[in-house]
């Protein structure tokens, strides 16, 4: 057994392989992805500047807004930079370090699983505000506001860190990841097995049901119960009420199809299908970041308003 062990040779630095397919179109992509990275730069920051600077957007629901764009935003900082320049490199595949490698996806999973809890904050606060509007500014004050969003980030990034923590000490048997970039699960599934690395997919399997899918439920159970008060109110306090929670609705939506991609992605890379696994993570990357701004910036009307002003020059209430 102590042979055995001794003949593992210790592996330090891993390969992104999903750029592979990527290789034959090198420009189109860089691109692609500079443009994708610019007006999620520029989007967000955008919709951040007016919700901090315009006294009418001074609103729980638009502090938990301005959030989710910063984890977005925070979030393609952390990939794009690093996709940007390996795609130009033309290599095909991308050497990263092992600690490089775990840090980036501890910053992309804490991120993505704090988005889920903030999308759960507003779901609550929809919730207070259509169906308890007596009781929503003793509820929803400032200080719970402050707490709800120190919970909705703290919360998952120390338990996706005590994932990264479980990961960072398993052997690893292989050096290959087929992704663009990195993540705990990938990693994990690298090592040469044993108790420990069955214990590190069990907490990383009750990080996602605390910081994802309990989220989600509660999301869902939320807008049920404000359809449920829509339905017996009047017409116009239905519309306004739906109208305000759409936006919300699709962003949840988008984050809930990405979820989803993650999961048909393990499921094309235990089988080894590089090209549809390469496509995934393409979509995983891309589509929640574009979508965030655009669904906020363009659906949200207190915001949408106070765009037109400030990209017209007008001057703002």
């Amino acid at each position: 057994m102590r042979s055995a062990q001794l003949n593992v040779t210790p592996v330090t630095s891993l390969t992104l392989d999903g750029l592979a397919l990527l290789s034959d179109h090198t420009l189109l992509f860089f691109f692609f992805f500079l443009a994708v990275y610019m007006f999620v730069v520029f989007s967000d920051s955008l919709v951040v500047y007016l919700i901090c600077t315009r006294r009418k957007l001074r609103r729980p629901m638009f502090a938990f807004v301005a959030a989710v764009l910063l984890n977005s935003l925070a979030g393609s900082v952390a990939v794009y930079p690093k996709l940007l320049s390996d795609v130009l490199s033309g290599r095909g595949f991308a050497q990263v370090s092992r600690s490089s490698c775990l840090c980036q996806a501890f910053v992309v999973f804490s991120l993505g699983g704090s988005s889920f809890m903030l999308l759960s904050a507003m779901a609550f606060d929809r919730y207070l505000s259509i169906c308890r509007p007596l009781r929503y500014a003793a509820l929803v004050s400032p200080a719970a506001v402050a707490a709800l969003l120190l919970l909705c980030w703290l919360l998952p990034a120390g338990l996706v860190g005590g994932a990264v923590l479980l990961a960072s000490r398993l052997p690893l048997c292989r050096s290959r990841l087929s992704r663009i970039y990195c993540d705990v699960y990938s990693f994990v599934r690298l090592s040469c097995g044993g108790g420990a690395a069955l214990l590190s997919e069990v907490y990383g399997l009750l990080c996602s049901v605390v910081i994802v899918f309990l989220p989600a439920v509660f999301v869902l159970f939320s807008y049920g119960k404000i359809l449920s008060i829509c339905l017996r109110r009047s017409r116009a306090f239905s519309s306004k009420a739906l109208h305000t929670c759409l936006p919300h609705l699709l962003v949840f939506i988008n984050y809930s199809l990405s979820t989803a991609f993650e999961l048909l992605h393990r499921q094309l890379q235990a089988r080894g299908e590089p090209a549809a696994s390469t496509l995934c993570s393409v979509l995983i990357l891309v589509v929640p970041t574009v979508m965030n701004p655009v669904v906020y910036g363009l659906k949200m009307k207190e915001i949408f308003i106070h765009l037109k002003q400030l990209l017209s020059c007008q001057r703002a209430a």
